[in-house]
């Protein structure tokens, strides 16, 4: 009955998205070339042969299954890879990060009559999707098409949690689509056996897997000269609300620190206008922006980082992060990144996305917890007077980013069964 009453309510919603569309165009989180693809409108011909469909919405999603992404085509060369995301940010980085001859595709929009047009067109022989994707529609017509699917990287927050509790017949039969789900963790395992989830394995996170965020060596010096010795440290991947507590953290450390140079890149770069705004006509701050070619001068207080896939540049920099998503209630992005490449970690209470991995952290000494954005300035200021205290920090941090080698052989030995049927 639930099934049904979202299969009408998506059909009679059918005029109004192309009004959603359009918003989101005018926002820059669509491609306008590439709309028909939302709509189950294929960009590209299938090739021959099997084909194994990977899906997430965001980059986060996305870069995780990169590493085995590569895998896969080199265990099965005989498959074609179909890559599929929801946001326009993810299919940039991904136009630059996928391997020779995977396809990228946007993901249809979840109504019966778009999804039937997609999986016609690309016969998927094998799904896998990733974290906490539950569109109904599509995995009701992959479950009628006999389409074998697994959930990877599977993660579900207490709020997602308690909304399928309310209806658990619906929540049992769609994640009956899926053959096996793999949980990042023991916590989020608990919550998809609770709603019928069935085999549920831990191998572990995928993001443990991944190789360390690249940087262009031409780049990385020129900033690395432009900044020259003062005291840097990186927002990283900060969301609306984060912008103005580390506009009063800049405000606070350049009295403290002489010269401090603070780096801010979000999560969502087409929001550069606006954040310009806040930085520099309410705030006062000079701002320079990566977007425009800008390299800091003396005179900049913040540079802001509008570009995407330079997180690894920029990592490389900063010699403490805030990760952002974290002071306000989003759960926090991937701490791993910046750990990766020897970064001291700060982040705020709200990571829950990435429960396990903090507790890791926290246990090992490797990050630090602050509540607001008067802790966020004690936290920075310290890291950038301690340089003994900053390292050892941040080695402890590395230690854990680079402790779990075995996760991928781990989730290709729970796909084997199902690889082995294409």
């Amino acid at each position: 009955m639930m099934h049904l009453a979202y299969r009408a309510a998506t059909s009679l919603l059918a005029p109004v998205l192309p009004f959603y569309v359009a918003h989101r165009r005018r926002r820059g989180r669509e491609d306008p070339v590439r709309l028909p693809e939302r709509r189950g409108i294929a960009g590209a011909a299938r090739p021959d042969g099997p084909l194994v469909w990977f899906h997430g919405a965001s980059i986060g999603e996305t870069a995780s299954v990169l590493p085995l992404i590569d895998r896969i085509t080199a265990l099965r060369p005989d498959a074609a890879v179909l890559a599929t995301s929801v946001t326009r940010t993810a299919a940039t980085l991904l136009a630059r990060r996928l391997p020779p001859g995977v396809i990228h595709q946007y993901y249809p929009m979840d109504r019966t009559a778009w999804v039937r047009r997609f999986l016609k067109h690309w016969r998927p022989d094998l799904a896998l999707w990733i974290e906490s994707e539950l569109w109904p529609n599509m995995l009701c017509e992959l479950s009628a098409q006999n389409v074998p699917a697994a959930l990877l990287n599977a993660r579900m927050s207490p709020v997602s949690f308690r909304r399928w509790r309310r209806f658990p017949r619906f929540a049992r039969r769609l994640l009956g689509s899926f053959e096996v789900t793999l949980a990042q963790d023991a916590e989020h395992a608990a919550r998809f056996r609770m709603l019928g989830a069935d085999p549920v394995r831990i191998p572990g996170n995928l993001k443990y897997a991944a190789p360390p965020l690249g940087a262009d060596e031409t780049a990385l010096e020129e900033v690395l000269d432009a900044v020259a010795d003062r005291p840097v440290w990186l927002a990283a991947s900060t969301h609306p609300g984060e912008e103005a507590d580390v506009a009063y953290a800049h405000e606070v450390l350049r009295h403290s620190h002489a010269g401090a140079l603070t780096l801010l890149a979000p999560r969502h770069p087409e929001r550069g206008d606006e954040i310009e705004t806040l930085l520099s006509t309410k705030n006062g701050l000079a701002v320079a922006r990566r977007s425009r070619g800008e390299l800091p001068g003396a005179a900049t207080g913040v540079y802001l980082i509008d570009t995407l896939d330079e997180l690894g540049l920029f990592y490389r920099v900063a010699e403490a992060v805030f990760v952002g998503g974290s002071l306000v209630p989003h759960g926090g992005q991937n701490p791993l990144e910046p750990a990766r490449l020897g970064a001291a970690l700060v982040h705020g209470p709200a990571m829950f996305n990435f429960t396990e991995i903090v507790a890791e952290l926290a246990a090992a000494g490797g990050a630090r917890r602050v509540a607001d954005r008067d802790e966020l300035v004690a936290a920075i200021g310290m890291l950038l007077s301690d340089n003994e205290a900053r390292r050892m920090q941040a080695a402890r941090a590395a230690a854990v980013a680079n402790a779990r080698g075995g996760v991928l052989d781990e989730v290709l030995g729970a796909l084997s069964p199902l690889l082995a049927r294409i």
